[in-house]
């Protein structure tokens, strides 16, 4: 059982220092469920797939077919999970985000079908790791507690607020509380972005399941600043923002940060000369936190609208097979976007009703996206022109 009774106390200590941006943006009662997906999103999704329409059919039927889904798993929580750079070594780092995809797949699962048996086998996943599970570490420990940190209060949203039976659900908040949230919530300036996004993601998600408005308030102000020293806009100025406290101060240490690119132009993320594959962790992150606080009443889409569609719009289009001019990346770049457009495409397509011709393209011909086995899981399902 956890019982870090240090832990809590450096949580509610780090609560207290929320970074100043003016009043509370917690809201002042909690919606449930309200992490990624809200309860009308679950509802349209539910209905599109018992009416048998597409692409959430399809979507739904590939989720049901995955490992995740099985009722028979059996999961493998430990004790301390140690994950080094690039999860080397691996001492429960797989196992981990693949039980809270687990968890938060059994409980779309449920949500469905309405059959009792995936919900109770979500139960048992989040017990087994909430009786167990007391420290991450190694190098990549802040990651990997923002992955599954990312994906565990999905799952246990739906499970407590629709399915109500789960008698351990106290013990799951105080893990939450003590094991992933003192890791993250200070961010990571000095990181690259997509890990201080996640962390982010993370933490509102934690906070919304805790009902805790500092946490919740400490994670959106250091999400606004990490947002436009990921993403950057000519408006920026010559060169883009940078993180507060990175100590990246000077327009070489700049252009080295952001991948030795030093072309800027509205969309280019600070990783996008590294891969395709870890800017889509960024913007996926980013997306899951803004649809979060939408849920919430707070409209983080309309602060960050502009340059997420940009952003989307510059990697979708070289994604889809449009050469890459020389002066971006030296002319190269790796096609690993992933399964990560469709809550972005949503929002700002969907609901905002933007034309996004590259963004669409890609994400159309990706459905039914699936998981990427680390935080992002089944948003085809929940979140393909879901109006809710």
């Amino acid at each position: 059982m956890v019982t870090r009774s240090c832990a809590v106390l450096i949580a509610l200590l780090a609560s207290l220092l929320v970074p100043v941006t003016g009043a509370s943006s917690a809201p002042a009662t909690f919606v449930h469920p309200g992490v990624v997906v809200s309860r009308p999103q679950l509802d349209f999704m539910r209905a599109k797939v018992q009416a048998g329409a597409q692409p959430w059919k399809l979507a739904y039927d590939r989720m049901m077919a995955s490992k995740y889904a099985d009722l028979n798993r059996t999961p493998k929580p430990r004790a301390v999970v140690e994950c080094g750079p690039y999860s080397d070594p691996n001492l429960g780092c797989s196992e981990e985000r693949e039980d809270a995809i687990a968890a938060y797949t059994l409980s779309l699962a449920w949500y469905v079908t309405r059959d009792s048996r995936y919900a109770t086998k979500a139960v048992q996943i989040m017990d087994a790791w909430s009786a167990t599970i007391r420290d991450h570490t190694n190098s990549n420990a802040p990651l990997q507690t923002a992955w599954a940190g990312s994906s565990w209060p999905k799952a246990a949203e739906i499970i407590k607020h629709v399915y109500r039976t789960w008698p351990n659900s106290a013990r799951f908040g105080t893990m939450l509380r003590t094991v992933y949230l003192p890791e993250i919530q200070n961010g990571r300036a000095s990181t690259n972005g997509n890990w201080e996004l996640s962390m982010m993601e993370a933490s509102i998600g934690i906070a919304v399941f805790l009902e805790d408005r500092a946490a919740y308030d400490k994670a959106i102000g250091i999400f606004r600043t990490r947002i436009p020293a990921y993403i950057y806009l000519t408006s920026d100025g010559s060169l883009p923002k940078t993180p507060p406290g990175s100590g990246i101060d000077t327009r070489s240490e700049i252009i080295a940060y952001w991948q030795n690119q030093s072309t800027f132009v509205d969309g280019l993320t600070q990783e996008t000369c590294r891969d395709f594959a870890h800017t889509g962790y960024g913007l996926a992150a980013a997306a899951h936190l803004a649809e979060t606080a939408r849920h919430q009443g707070q409209d983080i889409w309309g602060e960050i609208r502009e340059r997420m569609r940009y952003a989307w719009g510059l990697h979708t289009k070289y994604q889809n097979g449009e050469p890459v001019p020389s002066w971006l990346c030296g002319g190269s770049y790796s096609r690993e976007l992933g399964p990560t457009s469709e809550v972005g495409f949503n929002a700002l397509n969907t609901r905002m009703g933007i034309a996004m011709a590259n963004t669409q393209r890609y994400t159309e011909s990706q459905r039914p996206q699936g998981t990427d086995n680390l935080f992002v899981a089944w948003e085809t399902l929940t979140h393909a022109a879901n109006p809710a």
